[in-house]
Parts: C-alpha cells; sequence; structure tokens
C-alpha cells in the first residue's frame, strides 16, 4: 500500500472539489450568514496566507477565544492546513486558569472574538508569548484597544489570495490542534490531537454515528471544548451542511427555530442543554423536530427520565456517548445491536442509557482495585481503561501528572463502570466523587439520576460530606422545577423503593437556586464540598 499521510488537509480538499455549493451557516443575533465551502475554501487559503504574513511557522501554537462561528470554523483547518497548530481556549475558564493555558502553550497569535476583548484586555499583561492578537468581528467595529498589533480578521485576510499550496509534506504524527481539561484541582491539563488522531476519530464518528453528506449538522458542543466533539472535522470532510449557532445556543426558542428552519438532522450536547430544552418545551414553547434523526448526548450520564421525556413526549431522539478530553472524544456510544430493535420501550432504555459500546479501532478494559478485568455481569465496578490512535497517549509538557494518567500505555480515566455480557458500558462515577458510607461504596451518579427522576425536581447533585459514625454520607442538592416546591421527605419517600439499598438514601437535602458548573456545563462537586466545607450549604 501507499505510504499516504492522514493530513486534514485532505477533509479540506475534498470539501473544497467535490461539495462547493453545500451551505455553512453562522447565526448572529442580529442576522444569519451563509456562505458556500467554495466560499469557505477560499477564505481559509487567504488565511492560511495572513498566518504566513504573521510569522506563524510549522509547530507553533495559534489560539482562539471563539463561539461556534464560521471564522472560527476557518481557524479549524486554515492553523493546522499550513503546518501550525490550533489552541482552542475555554472562555469559560477562571482568569488563572486563562493565563496559565495561554502562557502554557506558548501562544503566537490569539484570535478571539470582538464580544470577548475584554477577556484579553484583562490579562494581556499577563502573557508572555502572545505577538498579535486578530479580532473575528461581525459588526467590523475597529477594536479598542492599545495592543500594538491587533488586526480586524476580514480586513487582515482581504489582502491575500484565495488559493494556498498547502504542504502535503506534514507528517501525520504533527500537532494539529491541542485543547486543555477544564481542572478542578490544579492547573489545566494539555491534550495535543495529531493530524492522523482526528482523522481517524473523524472516521469512527462517521462509522459509529452514521453521519454522512445528507446530513445537516448544528454544533452545539462549544467549539472550545474538546473538538467541538470532532464533529467539524467529519462534517467539512463528508461535506455536510453546517449550522454555527453562536451565542445564540443558550436561547431555547431561537435553537428550536434553527432545528426547524435549516431541516437539522444531527447534533450533539451536555445534558444541561437538553433540560433547558426540556424546560422550554413542558412550558409550551414551539418545535419541529420532524427532521431530526440523532442527539448525541455526553460531558456527564443523562438522566434516564429526561431522556424518555424528550423522546417520547417531543420526538426528541437522544442517544447517550462517553468521552474525554483525551480521548478526541468518542469512546463510547450507546447504540442498540440490530436484534435489540424489537426490545421492550424500557428495556431499550436500559440500553441507551448506558454509556455504551466501544467503537471500532479502541481497545478498553475495566479494572478492579486488584488490577484485574471486571466480570462482565454488570455488577461489578472498576476504572476504565483507553487505548486507540485517537487517545492521547501524554498531557502536554507535564510529565508529572502523565505518569500516573497513561501508566502501562493505557489512558486510567478516573471514571469507574460496569460492564454487561453484551458490552455496554455503564457509568457508576468519577474515583473522586463516589461516596463511601460504611465501609460500602455509593454511586453518586446513579442517585443523581434516580432523584432527578422526579418530577419536582430539575437538577441534582450528590456530593459525600464527613460522618462520625458512617465516615461518610450522601448529601443531595436539589434544585426544584421552577415554581415547584419539594421537601426532604418527599424524595426520601421517592427514593424508597427505587435505590440499591435503603442505606443508599440521603439523610439530608439541601435546596439551590441552581447547582455551580464547570467551564464546560458539569456539576462542580469541588465547589458544592467547598460551599460545605464552609458552611455555605444548609439544610
Amino acid at each position: 500500500m501507499m505510504e499516504y499521510p492522514l493530513l486534514l488537509r485532505t477533509f479540506l480538499m475534498r470539501a473544497a472539489k467535490y461539495f462547493q455549493n453545500k451551505e455553512i451557516v453562522s447565526v448572529y443575533p442580529d442576522e444569519v450568514f451563509r456562505y458556500t465551502y467554495a466560499d469557505y475554501y477560499k477564505r481559509t487559503c487567504q488565511l492560511a496566507h495572513a498566518l504566513d504574513s504573521l510569522g506563524v511557522k510549522r509547530g507553533d501554537r495559534v489560539a482562539s477565544l471563539a463561539l461556534n462561528n464560521h471564522r472560527h470554523l476557518e481557524l479549524y483547518f486554515g492553523v493546522p492546513c499550513m503546518g501550525a497548530v490550533l489552541h482552542t481556549a475555554n472562555i469559560r475558564l477562571p482568569e488563572q486558569h486563562l493565563v496559565y493555558i495561554l502562557n502554557h502553550a506558548e501562544d503566537k497569535v490569539l484570535f478571539i472574538d470582538e464580544d470577548f476583548l475584554f477577556l484579553f484586555e484583562a490579562i494581556r499583561d499577563k502573557l508572555k508569548t502572545i505577538e498579535h492578537v486578530v479580532v473575528l468581528s461581525q459588526s467590523g467595529a475597529k477594536p479598542e484597544s492599545t495592543f500594538p498589533s491587533i488586526y480586524l480578521y476580514d480586513d487582515l485576510i482581504s489582502e491575500f489570495p484565495e488559493e494556498y499550496d498547502f504542504p502535503t509534506d506534514i507528517s501525520e504524527w504533527d500537532a494539529a490542534l491541542m485543547c486543555y481539561t477544564s481542572a478542578t484541582t490544579g492547573d489545566p491539563k494539555g491534550v495535543v490531537y495529531t493530524h492522523r488522531g482526528l482523522v481517524l476519530h473523524s472516521f469512527a464518528v462517521g462509522v459509529t454515528l452514521g453521519v454522512s453528506e445528507a446530513d445537516c449538522v448544528l454544533h452545539i458542543v462549544p467549539m472550545f471544548h474538546a473538538n467541538a466533539w470532532g464533529a467539524p472535522f467529519g462534517a467539512v470532510g463528508l461535506g455536510c451542511k453546517q449550522v454555527l449557532p453562536g451565542r445564540e445556543v443558550l436561547n431555547m426558542e431561537k435553537l428550536c427555530r434553527i432545528i426547524a428552519d435549516e431541516k437539522v438532522t444531527f447534533t450533539a450536547g451536555v445534558p444541561t442543554i437538553w433540560m433547558m430544552l426540556y424546560d422550554y418545551l413542558e412550558k409550551g414553547g414551539w418545535h419541529d423536530f420532524s427532521s431530526l434523526n440523532a442527539i448525541y448526548s455526553g460531558g456527564a450520564p443523562v438522566p434516564r427520565s429526561l431522556m424518555e421525556g424528550l423522546n417520547e413526549k417531543y420526538g426528541f431522539p437522544i442517544v447517550q456517548a462517553y468521552g474525554m478530553t483525551e480521548t478526541t472524544p468518542l469512546a463510547l456510544a450507546a447504540i442498540p445491536k440490530s436484534y435489540m430493535t424489537d426490545l421492550p420501550q424500557d428495556k431499550l432504555y436500559d440500553i441507551k442509557s448506558t454509556a455504551g459500546l466501544l467503537p471500532l479501532g479502541l481497545e478498553m478494559r475495566i479494572v478492579n482495585d486488584n488490577g484485574k478485568d471486571v466480570k462482565r455481569d454488570g455488577k461489578e465496578w472498576g476504572e476504565i481503561w483507553l487505548k486507540g490512535p485517537w487517545i492521547a497517549k501524554e498531557y502536554y509538557n507535564d510529565p508529572e501528572r502523565s505518569k500516573p494518567a497513561f501508566e502501562g500505555g493505557w489512558l486510567h480515566t478516573g471514571d469507574v463502570a460496569t460492564i454487561d455480557e453484551e458490552g455496554y458500558v455503564r457509568i457508576v462515577d468519577r474515583t473522586k466523587d463516589l461516596v463511601k458510607s460504611g465501609g460500602e461504596w455509593i454511586s453518586s451518579v446513579d442517585l443523581e439520576n434516580t432523584i432527578m427522576a422526579h418530577p419536582k425536581v430539575m437538577e441534582a447533585a450528590v456530593i459525600g460530606i464527613p460522618d462520625p459514625k458512617w465516615q461518610e454520607r450522601p448529601l443531595g442538592c436539589v434544585v426544584p422545577v421552577p415554581g415547584e416546591t419539594v421537601t426532604e421527605d418527599e424524595l426520601k419517600q421517592f427514593l424508597k423503593d427505587k435505590v440499591k439499598a435503603s442505606w443508599w438514601i440521603p439523610d439530608r437535602f439541601v435546596f439551590l437556586d441552581q447547582i455551580p458548573k464547570t467551564s464546560v456545563g458539569k456539576f462542580n462537586k469541588r465547589e458544592l464540598r467547598d460551599m460545605y466545607a464552609s458552611g455555605k450549604l444548609e439544610a
């Protein structure tokens, strides 16, 4: 066979040659911007020339602080295809973490949405390597900044030719993108994605999730988080219509209009988004989901009650998947096997509510405390270990934290799970979030999902708190549905016949207006534990 490198360039060139007339739609608060892959290719070529003009060389890191829009999508291919590395920085990180990752990555150029320029101004004196700032502006307004080298994106690239000789001698093992984890302890950890890994991951997404040229892909997952779950790469390579909702992603009415108007077939997001959508629909919100074929949920387990409600009431077909920054991110997907389609609905939801099956191309072990693989009985717990061509092998420039996480050539995920005889994996908890009461483990994830099945509960998070007798006991932190009141006794009664053992039921509940979230929308249990320790959580 030919020695042919797996490069993102091949995806870009395919879209430009064979799907010139397919649309890319970028939604802004005051307008909807549309162009074709032919236009996209020309602007991506201009971007590559502009990077050359700014002195960007192969291997240099180029940062983005941006939402999901067409200019950010141009960066997704323009930067790595010319040989540099795109570092998609998370706009929601605390200031000290944002400073850390931009310095740690040694970013040379920063591309930033005009609405986020204030983030840069607040930290610019702490940044050590940024030489140029390019503002992604839809308004065209001149940026108000005294930074000596600042440009408007459209003005900068407009000076250059619409063709670019993208190099073919890049190694498939060269870095293409990098992303940092959202740390709950310590500094964020950098993960570097190679051209090879991103290409193979894109193939896996297409095969496993069934994406094709006929799909219209709505990018709800932020493009600063784990490659927007890989969807932009596969969508460009396959020639899919793409819709980028920008800041309208949190406006449920507009999101529903976008799905209907653009005839979206495929999208993905975290449970927080689906909770917001369900609340909007339950209040009578307008929707037309007739075009949708598949919605993938990840980042945290989706409550089964939410999955059933969205699917059965509103025809919103959620499928659960599992992954992390270190896995590019697809690692599991809960797709029933062909001979399972005639199962009763409750049995199908048993499968759909798992983390899923391993996709073609990866290896997995689920390992108990003795270092042995757990039984495939759906009961024995162990830590998920992963290996494969789109799994990270280390953290960027961080040998101390890399060693335990990648010991023995496996990624030790820190997620505790079971596996059943069919191979479906069910997440039990993060190792750090398990509650150990009287020497026995309690799954906070199982408890949370069961509590959120109560009709008056919108969100629930469970943390372990010190107990003089039992070492730890679970504390339920609950956000009631707006306009509803729920009591501790109601919840205890509700859980009686629904949990594995009576001692799983929390002795105490606290009721909150909201549960703190991490920068990627997960429940921030560290903050809840800090709140409890400082006396800010009261029963």
